[in-house]
């Protein structure tokens, strides 16, 4: 699957290239405005790995004290973040329709064999749908990652802001942002990433290696970036970051070592 993905990324790009693109292109002002937006920012607070070295290993901020509790779509093969979790003493909330359950259980764990979409039917529920059928009424600050092959945005769309909002740290593994460059689509992913610049900060940003990035007029995007976000109430500071790729990054797959391109920090 990922050596079809990659062929894709790199036969988009020569179309992009060539200007042979079926569709409505998006400006370049408007994908460098985006971008800018995402320029991940050092808000005062140490960033640490939670989870493998590889797949499943995200940078989050040292800011955990006080999160009871995490919310974790997208379970597949690996838990390692969650595990890690655990031994904090945070419990975690999954789900995955695709799996009869996590690769490891934990009596931190709460598992539901649901996906997560824009609306409750059949296999899918929402993320509202998901927090109150556990912490209906809870207050607290809470932790959301979420690795949903390309449904985080309809996910994100749907969310109540003040939902949003309860969430100390984001993490997101936002699929097929090559798209960016399909004015149409453009348009669905800058709502949903706005939305959540309203009230977080980017704080980190990985390219997965499992895919080659799409090029067209100078710019630059992996189709799957891994982005962390720190809710704005907690940031310290809010400087340009430019230290990539970070020391504690790793690849996610054993493919050729991919770095975040410039075009997305400085």
């Amino acid at each position: 699957m990922l050596m079809k993905d990659a062929a894709k990324s790199i036969a988009r790009s020569a179309l992009l290239e060539l200007d042979m693109y079926v569709g409505h292109k998006t400006t370049r002002s408007e994908l460098l405005a985006l971008i800018k937006k995402l320029r991940p920012l050092d808000c005062g607070i140490e960033l640490v790995r939670v989870g493998g070295n590889c797949d499943g290993g995200y940078l989050i901020p040292d800011d955990l004290e006080g999160i009871e509790y995490c919310f974790s779509p997208g379970v597949s093969r690996v838990a390692s973040f969650e595990d890690q979790l655990a031994d904090r003493h945070i419990r975690s909330f999954l789900a995955d329709y695709s799996v009869d359950a996590p690769p490891i259980m934990r009596p931190e764990f709460v598992f539901d064999r649901k996906f997560l979409g824009a609306s409750d039917r059949a296999n899918f529920f929402t993320l509202g749908t998901w927090k109150e059928k556990y912490l209906g009424g809870y207050a607290g600050d809470l932790l959301l990652q979420m690795d949903i092959e390309g449904a985080e945005y309809e996910v994100i769309l749907n969310a109540p802001d003040s939902l949003l909002k309860q969430f100390r740290i984001i993490v997101i593994e936002f699929h097929w942002l090559d798209r960016l460059f399909d004015w149409f689509a453009f348009r669905f992913y800058a709502s949903c990433l706005e939305k959540l610049l309203n009230y977080f900060y980017v704080v980190h940003a990985h390219p997965n290696n499992g895919f080659d990035v799409v090029r067209s007029g100078g710019i630059e995007i992996p189709p799957v970036i891994e982005f962390t976000f720190l809710n704005r109430s907690r940031a310290k500071t809010a400087v340009p970051r430019s230290d990539f790729p970070h020391r504690l990054d790793a690849d996610s797959t054993a493919r050729k070592h991919l770095t975040l391109p410039r075009c997305w920090y400085s």
